[in-house]
């Protein structure tokens, strides 16, 4: 993750959504082990909870320490503070040995990466030759009609220049673009993207927190361009108001790129 003050990371644990346990246990699945995983690019560690009821043990990274003393303390997840671009004697001392790693997980994160080198630390710990790769990002959640329009117009008027080409991977390109070397996994006829989808309860201010997490807001906050202006945040009050329920289901769409590492 790129490295955000605290106030962000606060709005990141709360407006993010949690992944499904259905995406988890399809991944498990395709794990021939379940001893240890890196949880690369972790965040707040979303997805290394959910690992850690699944394998053993669950290493997660991070280069931004602020997003890492947000997250969920669990006796089997060892979180850890790396560089943006890691030697493989780096990788051996923060996560592992060579051919340790069962899975190499990266939530909504990979697009980040410096990829010619995450690839190698990838191909260098992972089991040799079914340890796995799963990558995973999602887009813009989906609401209402009222709420989706509204959310869509300001993507494309204001928030979408604020958002770097990488995020775009994802938030546009749905991962189909996204460079990823990997063979399919056994009994899969290519490497993906599969799609999923998230569900999140969400008020309101849950909404503003998504935008406030954003990488794109942080972005725009240094440019001088508050997103959320008062006429906005109108629009959007009255949006939310129209139906009378202050909670509302946020389904969000996820898409998986999953593949094993081989023999080489």
């Amino acid at each position: 993750m790129s490295d955000l003050p605290e106030y962000q990371g606060k709005h990141y644990a709360k407006g993010r959504p949690t992944y499904p346990e259905e995406l988890f246990h399809f991944i498990a699945s395709k794990t021939p082990s379940h001893d240890l995983v890196w949880d690369a690019g972790t965040g707040t560690g979303q997805a290394a909870r959910s690992l850690a009821r699944i394998y053993k043990n669950v290493v997660a990274t991070d280069i931004s320490q602020e997003q890492l003393d947000f997250a969920e303390k669990l006796s089997n997840i060892r979180y850890q503070c790396n560089p943006p671009k890691m030697s493989i004697t780096e990788l051996h001392q923060i996560v592992g040995e060579e051919s340790s790693v069962d899975l190499v997980t990266s939530a909504e994160a990979m697009h980040w990466f410096d990829l010619p080198n995450f690839y190698q630390n990838v191909k260098w710990i992972l089991k040799k030759p079914n340890g796995v790769i799963a990558a995973w990002g999602y887009t813009l959640p989906e609401i209402n009609p009222t709420i989706d329009a509204l959310f869509q117009r300001f993507y494309q008027d204001m928030a979408e220049r604020y958002f770097k080409p990488q995020s775009k991977l994802v938030l546009e390109g749905k991962y189909k673009t996204i460079d990823f070397p990997f063979e399919p996994v056994d009994g899969l006829e290519h490497n993906g993207p599969y799609e999923f989808k998230m569900e999140k309860m969400m008020d309101l201010e849950g909404l503003f927190s998504l935008i406030k997490s954003w990488s794109a807001y942080k972005a725009a906050k240094e440019d001088g361009v508050e997103f959320l202006t008062d006429d906005l945040v109108q629009k959007f009050t009255t949006a939310w108001n129209e139906d009378g329920k202050p909670q509302k289901v946020a389904t969000y769409p996820i898409y998986l790129r999953i593949g094993k590492v081989g023999a080489k």
